[in-house]
């Protein structure tokens, strides 16, 4: 399994453009074949400022949703809001202490 985390700035007129967008299409994205699920995170003192934070069963299955119509189409339309260019990574687990809580 692999968590793959996108750090999104969009110009601050284009957020509600955004999250239209996302809305749209979240689950699409977080049905496709492959992956486990999806969050949007939104940073607290930045409001256009957005992480997708995904989870997919491996590296085969991100590749093929990033070479999917579906990406294409999605990418396409969102990166013309953009601020500054999105980065991210694809990261393995190294610790989760949200399973292992016990009440």
């Amino acid at each position: 399994m692999i968590t793959r985390i996108v750090k999104l700035q969009f110009k601050a007129e284009k957020v509600a453009d955004f999250l239209l967008i996302f809305n749209d299409t979240k689950l699409m994205v977080s049905n496709f074949e492959g992956c486990l699920g999806m969050q949007l995170l939104q940073d607290v003192k930045d409001s256009s400022i957005f992480f997708t934070y995904s989870q997919w069963e491996s590296e085969d299955a991100l590749l093929n949703y990033r070479q999917s119509d579906l990406f294409k189409s999605l990418w396409k339309s969102i990166k013309l809001l953009f601020e500054i260019p999105a980065e991210a990574w694809s990261t393995t687990i190294y610790f989760n202490g949200f399973e292992s809580k016990e009440k």
